[in-house]
Order: structure tokens, then sequence, then C-alpha cells
């Protein structure tokens, strides 16, 4: 039975991994398809390009996001609680998906981790310690200081930009711009591939070796199989959201596309390799397309569709930890087969 708990783990990773792609395309590509500086079918291919490359790049940063899963209990019974957490994250993602609103796949994970293992614990079974930790440092203090930065520095900004483009010709200004977010995009998409890369990473090595197995020598079958799952998830594209991105949330141009892109791009980059922050894509990228839109005019905000996405976000870990909660109740018996 562990066999077959093992595989159908690790195909419900691929599952995860192949929606996160597809789902936070929308963060690297929406905002330039929507200024022309890229055609849909380019974008797409070159973000999930870089997102492959900064898959194969986290590998190195695993340790850090480690903690997370390193005290998944070994055997059946870390099998049952992935599988309950996975399928939490992966029917929230869809709905997100459907709705067309950015998410966070991270924070739905994390609820979903903390639901199931609750609901192991309640019946004996030994759940991951130290989750209050977890918690904290992969969903509550991210939700809150990431996107708040995002926001402020895109902000203030983008009249720095309008500054120093003063002189230029509109349309020369709107081609360089242009050419920008195409440098944008893809550093966007290689954040994107170290923020969510290493995840993925951790979940195929816990899955198929267990907790125990550490992460100090990283199996290249797991990071080979995770940028194919996020790079395929990448080509396929979600652009129920990137509809909502580009066209929905404010009225952009390709200035404030640019300053957005710029901040994404930094907050991601430096957040991976210099702080070691688990920041979420989608909240930066979407707080920072606010803030860019805010500062040419609070009319052109959609503000009661922001207010839906913020509570969008603050029901993600908490739906998702209900769902992992009545799963992990659910495949329990699964644990004490042989």
């Amino acid at each position: 039975m562990t066999a077959a708990l093992t595989g159908a783990v690790i195909l419900l990773v691929c599952v995860f991994g192949f929606l996160n792609g597809f789902r936070d395309a929308s963060a690297a590509v929406a905002l330039t398809v929507r200024t022309r500086a890229l055609t849909p079918s380019i974008a797409v291919v070159l973000t999930a390009g870089f997102n492959v490359l900064g898959t194969l790049t986290s590998a190195w940063l695993l340790k850090n996001i480690g903690m997370v899963f390193v005290a998944v209990p070994s055997g059946n019974d870390g099998l049952v609680l992935l599988g309950a957490t996975l399928i939490a994250a992966i029917l929230w993602g869809v709905y997100g998906w459907w709705r067309g609103y950015p998410a966070s796949s991270t924070h739905a994970l994390v609820g979903g981790l903390i639901g199931a293992s609750v609901g192991l614990t309640l019946i004996g079974d030994r759940a991951p310690s130290g989750l209050d930790q977890v918690f904290w440092l992969s969903v509550g203090l991210p939700l809150i200081v990431s996107p708040l930065l995002a926001f402020g520095a895109a902000f203030f900004l983008t009249p720095l930009v309008t500054w120093i483009l003063r002189y230029s010709q509109p349309s020369q200004a709107h081609a360089g711009l242009r050419a920008a977010q195409s440098v944008g995009a893809s550093i966007v998409a290689f954040g994107h591939g170290l923020q969510d890369g290493q995840r993925i990473v951790a979940l195929f090595i816990v899955a198929a070796l267990g907790s125990g197995a550490g992460f100090d020598e990283v199996p290249m079958w797991a990071m080979v199989a995770a940028a194919i799952a996020l790079g395929g998830g990448t080509l396929a594209g979600g652009w129920r959201i990137t509809y909502t991105l580009s066209h929905r949330l404010v009225r952009m141009d390709p200035l404030r596309a640019f300053v957005s892109q710029f901040v994404t791009s930094a907050m991601l980059v430096f957040g991976s390799l210099g702080l070691h922050w688990p920041l979420s894509t989608t909240h930066t990228v979407v707080a920072s397309v606010l803030g860019s839109g805010a500062n040419q005019d609070i009319g052109s905000v959609n503000v009661p569709l922001v207010v839906r996405l913020i509570r969008f976000w603050l029901l993600t870990p908490l739906t998702t930890a209900v769902l992992g909660f009545v799963l992990g109740l659910a495949f329990e018996p699964l644990g004490d087969i042989g």
C-alpha cells in the first residue's frame, strides 16, 4: 500500500505543480500582453523557459523552505497528510482560476497542511510540529508585508519614472518601456521559479523519500520533474486570471506596467536570493499593479474587485485548512493499511 500511496502523492505533486504554473503564468505575461510588448504565444514560451530555469536554480535554496515539510511523519501517515494537503490546495486553486482570482498557491498549501495536521492529531496520529511558526513565516507575514511593500514601491516609483521620461516623445518612451517589459517578464518568471519551484521540488522529495531524507542533496529527477510540471502549466496559461490582472484591476499603460514588473522582479529575486523570504508572486504582482495604477488616478482602480481579491486572499489559508482537515480525517484509514 505504501508504494501505491507514494505513487498517488507524487502524481498529486505533479498536478499541483502544473496548476501552480497554469495559474501564476498570468503574473509574468499579463502586463506584457496587455501593452503589446509581446504576443501571447511568445510571452508564455519565454516565461515558461525562465520558470524552468528558476526552478532548476532553486534547488540550493531548499534548506529555507524545507522547514515546512521536514517534520512530516514518515511512512503512510506522512503520505496521507501530504495527499490531503495537496488535494485541498488543488481544489481551491481550480476554484480560484474559474473565478479569475489570482491567489497564492503557497498559502493554499500551508493552509491545507495545517488543517490536515490538526485533523490527524485529533485522532491520535503524529503530525508536524512547529506549524504555528510555519504559518507566520510562510503565510502571515508575507500576506501583510509583501503586498504593502510592493504597493508602496510602485506608487512612489511611478512619478519618478514619469519625471525621468518627461522630455521623451511618447512613442519613443513607450517603445523603450515595452522592450524593458520583455526583460521584466523574464525576470518575474525566473523569480517565480525560484520561489515556487523550491516548494514543488521539496514536495517531490518528501513524497518519494520521506522527510528524513533532508534537502542537502537534491535528486536530479526531483528538479527535472518540478521544472516540467511548472513549465508545462505556464505554457498552458491561465488566461482567466491574466484578464483580471491586465484589464479588470486598473487602466494600464506601458509606463505603469514597466514599474509594476520592475518592483515585482526586484522583490522576488532579492527576496529569494538575498533575504530568503517566501514571497507570493501573485500578491506581489497584484499589489504593484494597484500601486502604479492608484498613482495615476484612484478612480482608475476597480475598488470592488480589489475588496473581493483581499477577501479571497484571506479566505485561502482558512478554506484550505478546513478542506485539509476534512480530507485528512477521510483518508486516515489509508494510513493503517500495510
